[in-house]
């Protein structure tokens, strides 16, 4: 399998919502700790590929794949802009 193969499962929407609720999560809610992040776009992705791309197995997992990839997009953005390295 090569990353061609991968890109059929992946969900545009499902990606930018996680971004979506990542985002709000991160500076909306300051009493939400940002260690548990990951886990609820994992949970969200896995729901919403569920729901987009129909109920199987393969589904769910490219679906909290997709949640905790929105997390890493996120911060390699964030990085990029901010134009750090290192984390403080």
């Amino acid at each position: 399998m090569d990353f061609v193969d991968l890109s059929k499962y992946f969900v545009l929407v499902v990606v930018v919502a996680c971004l979506i609720v990542g985002y709000i999560l991160k500076t909306s809610f300051e009493s939400f700790p940002n260690k548990y992040i990951p886990t609820v776009l994992a949970f969200t992705g896995l729901v919403l590929n569920l729901t987009v791309s129909g109920m199987s197995i393969e589904n769910a997992v490219y679906g909290a794949l997709m949640g905790l990839s929105s997390t890493g997009m996120h911060q390699a953005f964030t990085r990029f802009i901010e134009g750090n390295t290192e984390e403080k």
